[in-house]
């Protein structure tokens, strides 16, 4: 469910106008930009930024565009940005938690609380809902006409894989770290097979169901916190329809 549902997530993404890309190219871009503030420009020692270039790439960010923002990451000083996260709860019940890189944290906490009011949400404190999601590493494996299920678990076991679920993608989840990830990423593709997406993400322990106007103003308030440059990702336990 929890894999299932965000792959469905990403397709969408994937499928965005020019301009929507764009913006999820800026997004990405932060993350870069964070990778290389922590731990600097190396992929090989980095393993924060292999994931995100990783994640650019999954997204069709051009190679040019990936080394740009990392070559300028590297000769500016991006100590005045911080990793800022936010908790609450959008109509219906619905858990919600934003994470942020910023550069001015009035600003982002004044946009942030400003979405959640608008459609019917609440900003609560630091830890308010986390403790509702599980950390985990997520890998999600295509399966086309060379896949095997039965050596794609056999793989994912011996890799020390916490659990799989095998959908109409394969997911594989590991320890919530961006080693863990990449290690597993490398010997799914060593093995043949195709990534669709990797990363280390919260994944909801149960889900909330919505409906018409709620749906709709739920949906409205995603849409509002993303148009937030300073927004890297907005998590949720909203039980998402196939295809959405």
């Amino acid at each position: 469910m929890s894999g299932h549902s965000k792959w469905n997530n990403i397709k969408a993404r994937k499928g965005k106008s020019d301009a929507e890309r764009s913006k999820i190219f800026t997004k990405i871009g932060r993350e870069i930009m964070v990778a290389v503030k922590e731990g600097g420009v190396n992929i090989d020692s980095n393993s924060k930024l292999k994931m995100a270039i990783a994640k650019a790439r999954q997204f069709n960010m051009p190679n040019d565009r990936i080394n740009g923002i990392i070559k300028k990451n590297s000769e500016v000083d991006n100590s005045n940005f911080i990793e800022q996260t936010y908790e609450g709860y959008g109509v219906g019940g619905v858990a919600v938690v934003v994470k942020c890189f910023t550069d001015n944290k009035n600003r982002t906490s004044s946009d942030i609380r400003y979405a959640f009011d608008k459609y019917g949400g609440s900003l609560g404190a630091t830890g308010c809902v986390s403790y509702m999601f599980d950390n985990k590493g997520v890998v999600v494996v295509e399966k086309n006409e060379k896949f095997d299920s039965d050596s794609a678990m056999e793989l994912a076991i011996n890799m020390n894989a916490i659990d799989c679920e095998d959908e109409d993608v394969f997911t594989v989840y590991t320890e919530a770290n961006a080693g863990s990830v990449n290690e597993l990423v490398t010997a799914f593709e060593e093995a043949g097979y195709t990534i669709l997406s990797s990363g280390v993400e919260m994944i909801p322990q149960n889900y909330i169901k919505l409906e018409g106007h709620q749906l709709e103003s739920f949906n409205k308030m995603l849409d509002k916190l993303n148009e937030s440059d300073d927004v890297i990702d907005v998590i949720h336990n909203l039980e998402e329809e196939d295809g959405e």
